[in-house]
């Protein structure tokens, strides 16, 4: 019976490797310092959002129109409804 990897009865490369092998503690955190690891970890920031796939200006435009419209209208609908409660509330408790 096989899946989509490969064969059930056969182990992994992974799982074959040999036990006498000696891990290292802390991968490469281990050896450096407070201001090694800081410099790591904004050069691993800078590796990310060289990924990040930006908008064009026509976009950014674009959405930000879309989120002030929705912003508008969601504030009409809650001072509608804030009046409509204030209105019930005047009529009930007099």
């Amino acid at each position: 019976m096989t899946d989509a990897v490969g064969s059930i009865d056969k182990p992994d490369a992974e799982d074959e490797a040999p036990e006498s092998k000696k891990t290292r503690k802390g991968g490469k955190r281990g050896k450096k310092g407070p201001l090694g690891r800081l410099a790591l970890f904004y050069r691993q920031i800078v590796a990310e959002l060289r990924k990040v796939v930006w908008p064009t200006r026509n976009q950014l435009t674009t959405y930000t129109s879309v989120v002030i419209a929705f912003v508008v209208v969601m504030i009409g609908l809650v001072t509608v409804i804030d009046f409509g409660f204030a209105r019930v509330i005047k009529y009930v408790f007099g």
